[in-house]
């Protein structure tokens, strides 16, 4: 009796197991398949493009070759890189210094006045990414709003030229993603003891004092996941580069798309891609590893 109810037991257990784990399946099942489909089997394309060759005509050519990853150090697509790598940077040192003082404000506001400066905050994402981009095409023309102001004051005596420059492009990319610095930069700062600060101010620290040594090492992380929002999205976009920039500033977006689309270089294309992906990945592994130690 003892052991055909030990046995029942068991049973009783390996079928909740099999019932938990298919529930698990049916729930998990939708996304898993997502990111099978639409992620894994193209990046095992692109790395299985890698090694080959291009053909006459462009497509790719079944003939393993290195030369791909050999080209990569070609000054020239080095130069792209370093382009882009500064752009991006530049544009996100310009959002953190731009989102920190927002974020904060935003923290110190009422409940009320918070969702809605957080609402205004997410608006332009509601708007589509071109028809943002062209509006400011739109403003930063010759006949276009700014400089038809600046003309109106009498500040300038001819139109300016706003548009395709690097620092339209940086323009483009700061409005573009500025709310991503914002959103995790409010988040850290929110969950921020206001007492360790006023604990900071009753043994004699200055309001600068305070920031530096209370609330920024504490609101680190938050600035690390800011950084890396808008730094990952400025340093592959092809969109800004070609619209704002006029095409006269080549980012590492736009050569690869050139690669799959003009120069129908698959391969090289491909690993540019990958390159790309792998630069991200580090950049990812750098930020857990940098809010662990903070």
């Amino acid at each position: 009796m003892t052991r055909s109810t030990t046995v029942s037991g068991a049973s009783a257990r390996s079928r909740a197991r099999r019932s938990r784990a298919l529930g698990r399946l049916v729930f998990l099942g939708p996304g898993l398949t997502y990111l099978l489909v639409l992620l894994l089997v193209p990046l095992a394309l692109l790395l299985s493009f890698t090694i080959f060759r291009r053909g006459r005509f462009g497509g790719v050519v079944y003939e393993v070759t290195g030369k791909n990853f050999a080209r990569l150090l070609d000054p020239l697509y080095l130069d792209v890189v370093l382009g882009s790598l500064k752009l991006a940077t530049i544009a996100t040192l310009i959002a953190l210094l731009v989102g920190y003082p927002t974020a904060y404000l935003i923290a110190q506001l009422p409940r009320k006045w918070k969702t809605i400066a957080l609402v205004a905050i997410v608006l332009p994402f509601w708007t589509n990414f071109l028809v943002r981009i062209y509006a400011w095409i739109i403003l930063l023309s010759g006949p276009g709003l700014v400089n038809s102001t600046l003309l109106d004051l009498g500040l300038i005596d001819k139109p300016l030229e706003l548009l395709y420059n690097q620092g339209t492009i940086v323009t483009g990319l700061v409005y573009s993603y500025l709310p991503l610095m914002v959103l995790p930069l409010y988040a850290a700062i929110e969950k921020l003891d206001p007492q360790l600060r006023e604990a900071s101010a009753n043994l004699g620290a200055s309001p600068v004092r305070t920031f530096a040594s209370v609330t920024l090492p504490l609101t680190l992380p938050g600035v690390l996941t800011g950084c890396l929002f808008v730094f990952v999205p400025s340093f592959g976009n092809f969109i800004i580069p070609e619209l704002l920039g006029g095409g006269r500033s080549i980012m590492v977006g736009n050569l690869i798309r050139d690669q799959f689309l003009k120069a129908r270089d698959w391969p090289f294309g491909s690993t540019l891609a990958l390159a790309l992906i792998a630069v991200l990945i580090v950049l990812l592994l750098l930020q857990a590893w940098s809010a662990r130690r903070a």
